[in-house]
């Protein structure tokens, strides 16, 4: 009877075990999500960080919706692309170059929507070795089909490194 009741507790702790770490469906949904938006992050931004180069700003301009809203604690506020690239062109092309802050980075899904990528994010004037400033970010991304674009995008907390 002993070894019947060891045996039980054994293989009840085995399974309990596997459970915790076994991946469930929603992590390996989850995991993908991040994987695409981290993906979409660094291709939008490596754009952003070429934007003086020829069709690097319409390779960003890519990345956003038409009514896409963005917000800067110190910026003020653009309620469209052409506008939030206007700016773009004339206050962060050939002069900073944005780097995602290593793990910083977290991704959320929106039913039936998108996305909500949230991180902090560097900006550092090109050519230096150095950055400057830090903020943190928050971007909605919208999925139509395979396609993802930023709809709002909140960038807060600007602050000297």
């Amino acid at each position: 009877m002993k070894l019947i009741t060891t045996l039980a507790l054994s293989l009840s702790l085995s399974l309990a075990t596997a459970a915790l770490a076994a991946p469930e469906a929603g992590d390996t949904v989850a995991n993908a999500l991040t994987e695409r938006i981290t993906t979409l992050d660094a291709e939008a931004f490596d754009a952003f960080n070429r934007c003086a180069e020829p069709g690097q700003l319409e390779r960003h301009a890519a990345y956003f919706a038409e009514g896409v809203e963005f917000y800067h604690d110190n910026g003020g506020v653009t309620w469209n692309r052409d506008d939030m690239l206007a700016n773009t062109r004339r206050y962060a092309c050939g002069h900073y170059r944005r780097e995602l802050v290593p793990g910083s980075l977290r991704v959320y899904p929106i039913k039936d929507f998108g996305a909500i990528e949230q991180g902090v994010h560097r900006f550092c004037r090109t050519g230096a070795e150095r950055c400057e400033g830090a903020a943190d970010f928050l971007i909605i991304w919208q999925r139509d089909g395979e396609r993802w674009r930023m709809t709002r995008v909140v960038s807060y907390g600007h602050r000297a490194l």
